[in-house]
């Protein structure tokens, strides 16, 4: 009788209080380097403490998030191609875009380094270096910012890589961690973001040999989704991320992430 009547009492308590409070989240559209360098895992608890919005990230391609956003399918985008990002804001997707943190991209490639390319201080040079001997090169091949930052190389280096698609250049159509572990079977040359580069465990012969050009730079920006174009967007507790994001205590934490002991983002939000 006793234990009926204290489950009696826990169900009346449960239902004088009502169902449970749902949970605020938003969700990120962003880049698989920010996802797998672990830098989302640093930041995003900091976050949720302080305001009690739990953030879903959707860890793609920089073009794949794009389309996610162009659908409606979430609420902020955060990736690394300015050119799309401007894009994205101008034909109406997004509201605003301001600039977050940066980084920078290498070329890496196997100790041995066929193409000669070690300590080249231009990154659309090796690249021609590379075509020349027609040495394996893994591309991600995935419409991703660092991809477009690829393409772009390729083009100021004046060779066309998708007339060697299937020989000597390799298209992954994949994450940056899926190409580098192609790149580390096959001993190849690849672009890659710093980030993902030291978070990468499976480098084998692989080694940076090309880094430091300003070409290789790589700027990541934050737009919150417009909802005049999809209505659903959680404007507020976006905007109370962004603006987290782009203020001093986001800066913060980004400028303290480390890897190995090394910075792998640094926040220029309103510089």
């Amino acid at each position: 009788m006793k234990k009926l009547m204290t489950g009696l009492a826990l169900a009346y308590a449960a239902l004088v209080a009502g169902p449970a409070a749902a949970e605020t989240f938003i969700t990120v559209a962003s880049t698989t380097s920010t996802q797998n360098s672990g830098l989302y895992d640093h930041i995003l608890p900091r976050f949720t403490a302080k305001t009690g919005i739990t953030v879903r990230v959707i860890a793609v391609g920089t073009g794949q998030a794009i389309r996610l956003a162009e659908n409606g399918d979430a609420d902020v985008l955060l990736v690394h191609h300015k050119a799309s990002e401007v894009k994205f804001v101008e034909a109406g997707y997004g509201v605003k875009r301001t600039d977050v943190m940066y980084n920078d991209f290498v070329i890496v490639g196997p100790k041995t380094d066929p193409a000669g390319v070690k300590g080249m201080n231009k990154a659309a040079g090796a690249l021609a270096a590379i075509a020349k001997v027609k040495a394996a090169f893994a591309s991600r091949g995935d419409n991703s910012g660092t991809n477009k930052a690829e393409l772009g190389l390729w083009k100021l280096a004046g060779v066309d890589p998708k007339k060697a698609s299937g020989s000597w250049y390799r298209e992954t159509g994949s994450g940056m961690g899926a190409t580098l572990n192609t790149a580390s079977a096959m001993a190849a040359y690849a672009l890659t973001d710093r980030a993902t580069w030291l978070k990468f465990k499976n480098k084998g012969d692989l080694r940076i040999l090309v880094e430091g050009d300003e070409r290789l730079f790589n700027q990541y920006g934050i737009i919150l989704v417009n909802p005049k174009r999809h209505p659903h967007v959680k404007v507020k507790e976006a905007q109370v991320f962004i603006d987290w994001v782009l203020g001093a205590e986001g800066q913060a934490a980004i400028g303290a992430y480390r890897i190995k002991g090394r910075q792998a983002f640094f926040p220029n939000a309103g510089k």
